[in-house]
Order: C-alpha cells, then sequence, then structure tokens
C-alpha cells in the first residue's frame, strides 16, 4: 500500500493557520454527525489525522477516538493540544503502513477526511478498516470530488484528482461493506493550480460493516 509522501512534518507548525483547513474540518465533522450515530459508548478512530483538526471535533461526541497519522510533526501539533487541553480521551499513534506497521484494535467508527486521495491502492486500505471494525461499526470517508488536478499546488505524493462516487462506493462494497450512502458534506474554495478561485465538493460517505449491499 503506497501512502503518498510529502513532507508533512515541515508543513504541520503552520498547518491550522488557514481558516480554509479549520472551516473544512468542520465541515465533515457536521456531516458526520449528521449521518453516523455517535454516542459516547463509541471507541473511534481517525486515520490520517494530521493535526486533530476532525479529531478533536469528534472527541467530546465519542468515548475514546485515536489519531492515526505518518507523520510525526503533525502528530506532535496534535499531542500538544491534548496535552493543553488535558483531554484524557484523546490518543495518538505514529503509523506508517509503507514501512510495514499494521493497523490493529477494534473500534467502532472510523474516519478518514482528506486522505484517501493520498493513497495509491485504496482496496487494501479499505481492508484493514473492515478487519479492525466492530461488527454494526461505522466508516466514513470524506474526500474530493473528482477535481482534475487543480486542487493541489503540487501534486506530489497525491495518486488520485478526487474520486467519482460510485468508484469508491463499489471498492467499499468489494472490502466488505454495506448500507454506503454519499453525501455532499462541505466545500472549499481555494485558488486553483492555475490561480484562478475554485469551488471544490468534498463528499461524505458512509457504509456499515455488516449493512445491507
Amino acid at each position: 500500500m503506497t501512502v503518498g509522501k510529502r513532507d508533512f512534518d515541515k508543513a504541520a507548525a503552520l498547518w491550522d493557520e488557514q481558516p480554509a483547513r479549520i472551516g473544512l474540518a468542520n465541515g465533515v465533522f457536521i456531516a458526520i454527525s449528521e449521518n453516523a450515530p455517535l454516542n459516547t459508548a463509541m471507541n473511534a478512530l481517525d486515520f490520517g489525522c494530521g493535526t486533530g483538526l476532525l479529531t478533536l471535533r469528534l472527541a467530546p461526541m465519542v468515548g475514546s477516538i485515536t489519531g492515526i497519522d505518518s507523520s510525526r510533526g503533525m502528530l506532535d501539533v496534535l499531542r500538544a493540544k491534548i496535552a493543553k487541553q488535558n483531554l484524557a480521551n484523546v490518543g495518538s499513534l505514529l503509523l506508517d503502513l509503507d514501512a510495514g506497521d499494521t493497523l490493529t484494535g477494534n473500534y467502532d467508527l472510523i474516519v478518514s477526511s482528506m486522505t484517501f486521495h493520498h493513497i495509491e491502492k485504496i482496496g487494501p486500505l479499505l481492508d484493514h478498516f473492515h478487519r479492525c471494525l466492530t461488527p454494526g461499526g461505522y466508516l466514513c470517508i470524506a474526500d474530493l470530488d473528482p477535481e482534475y488536478g487543480l486542487f493541489h499546488d503540487d501534486s506530489k505524493g497525491v495518486f488520485h484528482f478526487g474520486f467519482e462516487r460510485t468508484v469508491l462506493g463499489k471498492a467499499v462494497v468489494d472490502a466488505g461493506f454495506g448500507s454506503v450512502k454519499f453525501t455532499t458534506a462541505t466545500e472549499v474554495v481555494k485558488p486553483a493550480s492555475d490561480g484562478k478561485m475554485v469551488r471544490f465538493s468534498v463528499f461524505l460517505m458512509t457504509a456499515l460493516k455488516g449493512g445491507k449491499a
């Protein structure tokens, strides 16, 4: 499984200074809260958590949540937030699947926001998620609708210029999930790689382990 490599460690310190990123995390959080039955009995995982913008929004809504990322710099920022806010139900884990690390544990909710377009082969990752979700557990993936290479200024480490919803949905069903649903979570308005302001659509896909195909 190849994860797109970008120097996220270097970007981490200034990551939260872009209001669009905070707005994106808030939009995804609202969409998740409207489409998944969050409750304080849930053990949750945020895969590709970055600095924890989504992780920390979800934390009060679940019993516990672990933010996982392959960037030590991003996790350092998240850990500083956890310590500053004295959050007992939030953990973090450095995990690099390309280096041979294995995703383990049992989770009632797995979320991943704006990470899948950095994953070359999403099938193996979906298999990991299916194995780690408890029966009846929810998978929530937020990412870009097709954007034809305009979203990123530098496409290094980007394997997918967004996703066709039907194609991603089929991959999720092939991994064993059911009850797959899509909704538009939010939009990001930013300069495209050509300098023009463009509105990019971000979907939320929800699926169940054990749901109807």
